[in-house]
């Protein structure tokens, strides 16, 4: 096992080829300030540049919440930075996509999660939690526009269920059960250690594939959110075009296995 020193999230990777970055922030519901928005981009800049990384599990440190998002009691806020059309959207640093990192995240929430928390929800390609996951957004609550979240929460799950959510505020918290429901989350766990190990075990899995490939399946699907169907499955041919003509990613000897109708 290998880890590098932060102070509000921790990571560390193992011989598996699966890093682990930790939100530890937990006498602080997990939220995020300044510091960890500079953290977080720092690690995704060196998960990006670490061959030995093919998968990635985020989660957070024991405690009440996931992440509450933003930490109100923080004076600098990250929104207030020089005039007004300088403010910048911290979660181009929270997040790996933003950050053109493109391999594997499996997120496992347990707990409170809300608000700037679906930073990290978004931008995962698969989201898992424990039954004692609660989601909101209390944004309107306190009268403010919630916008960011939300707009990258409709690319995860359909309209009406983000405006429910962001509407409603403080008022209603959305159950795990819920989640699984509307597939905001793919899998409900137990408890908190059947949810950390089972998110380990399916990184350890998704590692096991060349990292070419996953890397290539996740961008292109990705990107393909900003396109319309045609120009999307357009650019895809590129992703697949790059596969296949890179040498030693491609397990030829599996792949003539494979029957042609599931190719």
């Amino acid at each position: 096992m290998r880890g590098t020193m932060f102070e509000t999230i921790s990571y560390e990777t193992q011989d598996d080829h699966v890093a682990t970055v930790t939100i530890n922030r937990p006498d602080a519901m997990n939220s995020f300030n300044s510091q960890m928005v500079e953290e977080m981009a720092a690690v995704w800049a060196l998960i990006k540049a670490d061959d030995q990384v093919h998968a990635v599990v985020i989660r957070a440190a024991d405690g009440r919440a996931f992440s509450t998002g933003k930490d109100v009691k923080e004076a600098d806020s990250v929104w207030r930075e020089g005039v007004v059309w300088s403010q910048w959207d911290p979660g181009k640093k929270l997040g790996p996509k933003q950050n053109d990192m493109w391999k594997p995240i499996i997120c496992a929430v347990h707990g409170l999660c809300c608000g700037g928390a679906y930073y990290w929800l978004n931008e995962s390609d698969i989201v898992i939690c424990s039954e004692d996951a609660e989601f909101f957004d209390p944004h309107v609550s306190f009268g403010m526009v919630s916008a960011c979240e939300p707009i990258g929460l409709s690319r995860r799950i359909a309209y009406g269920e983000v405006m429910r959510m962001n509407l409603l505020g403080n008022d209603e918290r959305m159950s795990s059960a819920t989640a699984l429901r509307i597939g905001l989350v793919s899998e409900v766990l137990k408890t908190r250690e059947e949810l950390w190990s089972r998110a380990r075990g399916l990184a350890a899995k998704v590692a096991t594939k060349p990292t070419l490939a996953t890397q290539g399946t996740v961008k292109a699907v990705w990107q393909s959110l900003d396109y319309g169907l045609s120009a999307a499955k357009d650019r895809a041919m590129l992703y697949i075009q790059v596969n296949n003509l890179s040498d030693g990613q491609v397990d030829r000897g599996v792949a003539k296995k494979i029957p042609h109708e599931v190719r």
